[in-house]
């Protein structure tokens, strides 16, 4: 048959190809990033370089390792900071010791500069630094209140927000885990709430605790969420990231859940919107965006920063890698999806000099106050193993440097 033979192209065979070529883009659309959260094209992401900052981490050394200060802050963990509208820089701890330390030699001949077994610890602390980065003074610790009996308060991430919408006082917002002592696995308290502290400015006075989230309706301990391990700004809203305490169990890796709450409004609990899988909401089930509960997943504490269009998660790795690696993940909006494990990096730990370097890291946190020229500032604490709270007690108090927070500085680069 010759081409002048043949019949043409009827409307069926056109609407196939149509029907062929909206496939297609939609195949295309589900593949390339979302940039739906900003103006900035959202592009995979993942650790380029690192190298330790012995600047930061040297001035929590100078000032820890100062036998002087008689009741200070010599070590802590739960690391978060936030910067201040006068310049200087609040740093946020969980447990924390204070008291006095000793120049080596200790006590066992090892060449650390020592604290007493019997040193006071508390459930937080705050310390100032300078404009320029020298730590100047310990705030009256605890800085948060128990609020019973066998329960405390752990700050996570804070922020400077209006007192009130539209307002120009501002205040200092905090972010607190409500925790209740237990035994078994829930050696480090089981949650029970999610608060928001105000303090006010200059002075960095407690004004108030409003609870946000209660989660004691919660029965399985497992299943309960708190939030504030860390925040991300966008677009006229916070979204404040959490988390469960599955690694309390044999799960290997916790569940991310996502809040979100308008500019200026932390401490209001009518204000919280929460992710339920679907769409955004105040009376609705939150569910995870990142957690399969086995190889896939966060630790208990893990931080989130945006580069340009894209969110960027850093956690410790699963299983026994998480001991010393943080891993990434990236998305391109809060609620995912999230891709990954990516690319880390190897946690430099202190050198002790026992006889089994028994030390992890954990709780890797962004300080975007100290970030700058592409650099994102990374800190995450450091500590003893050990299964008896008073042998890593021991370990910890003969050599500070076992718990206290290290600095990275890291470069993220396009995912490959």
């Amino acid at each position: 048959m010759s081409a002048r033979e043949r019949p043409a192209a009827g409307p069926r065979r056109i609407g196939l190809v149509l029907l062929l070529a909206l496939v297609c883009a939609a195949v295309l659309l589900i593949a390339l990033p979302d940039d739906r959260e900003g103006g900035a094209a959202c592009r995979p992401r993942t650790v380029a370089s690192w190298n330790a900052d012995d600047e930061v981490t040297g001035e929590f050394a100078r000032y820890g390792d100062d036998t002087a200060r008689t009741d200070d802050w010599t070590g802590g963990d739960g690391t978060h900071s936030v910067r201040l509208p006068d310049g200087r820089l609040l740093w946020l701890f969980s447990d924390t010791f204070l008291g006095q330390v000793h120049a080596p030699p200790n006590p066992a001949g090892q060449p650390h500069t020592w604290r007493d077994t019997n040193a006071p610890m508390v459930r937080n602390s705050a310390v100032v630094m300078s404009r320029s980065g020298t730590l100047q003074r310990t705030l009256a610790a605890p800085l948060f209140a128990d609020p019973a009996p066998q329960q405390w308060r752990w700050p996570v991430a804070a922020r400077v927000e209006p007192r009130s919408p539209g307002s120009e006082e501002r205040v200092v917002r905090v972010l607190l885990w409500n925790r209740m002592a237990s035994q078994g696995p829930w050696i480090y308290g089981v949650p029970l709430a999610t608060e928001v502290a105000t303090l006010s400015l200059p002075d960095l006075r407690v004004e108030g605790i409003t609870k946000v989230s209660d989660q004691q309706a919660v029965g399985d301990p497992v299943k309960r969420v708190l939030y504030g391990t860390t925040t991300v700004d966008d677009d006229g809203w916070t979204y404040v990231f959490g988390g469960t305490d599955a690694q309390a169990t044999a799960r290997r890796t916790s569940h991310a859940y996502v809040a979100r709450v308008p500019h200026g409004r932390l401490a209001e609990a009518s204000a919280w919107e929460y992710w339920d899988g679907e769409e955004w909401g105040r009376d609705v089930t939150p569910r995870p965006v990142l957690g399969d509960g086995r190889d896939k997943g966060v630790g208990s504490a893990f931080t989130v920063v945006r580069d340009e269009g894209t969110y960027v998660l850093f956690t410790m790795a699963a299983g026994t890698e998480g001991l010393t690696r943080v891993t990434s993940y990236w998305s391109c909006s809060p609620t995912g999806p999230w891709h990954g494990p990516a690319k880390g990096f190897e946690a430099p730990l202190p050198q002790d000099g026992a006889p089994r370097q028994d030390t992890a890291a954990y709780n890797p946190q962004a300080h975007p106050a100290l970030a700058g020229d592409g650099r994102i500032v990374l800190s995450y604490d450091v500590n003893w193993l050990d299964a008896t709270p008073a042998n890593a007690q021991a370990n910890i108090s003969r050599n500070v440097s076992l718990y206290r927070p290290r600095f990275v500085s890291l470069r993220l680069a396009a995912a490959r």
